[in-house]
């Protein structure tokens, strides 16, 4: 990349971390999740050395559904006051996974376990387990290939709805988002112990 375009994705990368964080953290609860989630993803990271299925397992297993029950379950809906915004708005124009797209997702995962406990060979596909053990290291790598299609779909489906340098930060993004993640909320679950469930965002109407 030229210096030009080492600005541009910076900048665009800056944008999309911002955009998230003021639109779809305003719970100390989803906060507080999401840091459960980052430093249990950077653990994964370091466990891709040395088994990627069982990083996989701890990723999704403990990670993703930490993270996605923040959003799903605690994170506010309806109008958004802090950014003067619809949640129908929000939906829309996300850059990453919204609610919609989420449910398909984490419907996938949900099915992989079951699709390999009728289907051990995946239709001939694999060599199927034998015992327990096996049938997890099939299941990890499983759930690694649905997060990197999942991410890749993603960064060509943004590629071709606006532009290349927004999936690629976008794609960037997500697999950086466990270190800023650890950076932006590490204090949320002291806010939550003195009583604060949702963050009053005073920095967003300062930024603004």
């Amino acid at each position: 990349m030229t210096t030009s375009l080492l600005k541009d994705f910076f900048k665009t990368l800056e944008t999309q971390r911002w955009d998230d964080h003021r639109l779809y953290h305003h719970s100390r609860i989803n906060q507080s999740l999401h840091l459960l989630s980052a430093v249990c993803f950077v653990i994964s990271y370091g466990l891709m050395f040395v088994d990627p299925a069982w990083a996989a397992l701890l990723a999704w297993t403990v990670s993703m559904t930490s993270r996605q029950a923040g959003h799903f379950f605690f994170e506010p809906r309806g109008f958004d006051h802090v950014n003067n915004v619809s949640d129908e708005y929000k939906e829309a124009v996300k850059v990453g996974y919204n609610i919609r797209r989420k449910i398909v997702l984490m419907a996938a995962w949900a099915g992989i376990p079951l699709l390999l406990w009728f289907q051990p060979s995946l239709f001939g596909w694999i060599q199927p387990a034998v015992d327990l053990t096996g049938y997890l290291h099939d299941v990890g790598m499983a759930w690694l290939a649905l997060g990197v299609s999942g991410l890749i779909f993603r960064v060509l489906q943004l590629w071709q709805q606006q532009n290349l340098m927004e999936g690629l930060a976008w794609g960037f993004k997500i697999i950086t988002d466990p270190f800023h993640d650890i950076k932006l909320y590490h204090r949320a679950p002291l806010f939550l112990l003195r009583g604060q469930l949702i963050d009053p965002m005073e920095h967003v109407s300062s930024h603004g």
